[in-house]
């Protein structure tokens, strides 16, 4: 077996309305549909059926702060350059949405915030990939801090 790519991803939230206004208005998912009598919403950014689903459930627990077995973070990729992560990134200023770091990782460029149930996203746009193919290794170049 060889993965292709990582298809979608699910998240329990708490308030399905709150998450919707943090994936489909401001990072601009489009919602396909609705299921489990709407308590869960499907989106897509176009690649693919649904890239993520997300189901409320109330006021359950949410993720631990701090680090932990499991998921870190998810990335999602914002534009091809880096006027297009400026772009994003005063969006979501405009938005009133903390930027929480951003990362210069040579292979891409990255702004990390919280989702309203505070799962970690990295919003990103990849550098050329004549980089990273010429030398996979360039993944594992050290973290720099980005300035934009």
């Amino acid at each position: 077996m060889k993965a292709q790519y990582l298809g979608h991803v699910v998240f329990y939230v708490k308030d399905l309305d709150l998450s919707l206004g943090f994936y489909r208005d401001l990072l601009g998912f489009k919602e396909v549909g609705r299921i489990f009598n709407g308590a869960a919403a499907a989106l897509t950014s176009g690649r693919t059926h649904h890239e993520l689903l997300l189901i409320q459930v109330g006021d359950a627990p949410g993720p631990p702060p701090g680090r932990r077995r499991g998921l870190y973070h998810i990335g999602i990729k914002v534009g091809d350059n880096l006027d297009d992560l400026r772009r994003a990134k005063r969006e979501l200023e405009e938005a009133g949405v903390s930027i929480d770091g951003m990362s210069d990782h040579t292979v891409s460029q990255s702004l990390y915030v919280s989702d309203p149930d505070g799962n970690e996203v990295e919003l990103y746009v990849d550098a050329d990939e004549a980089m990273w193919k010429a030398n996979p290794a360039a993944v594992l170049s050290p973290i720099k801090a980005l300035h934009l």
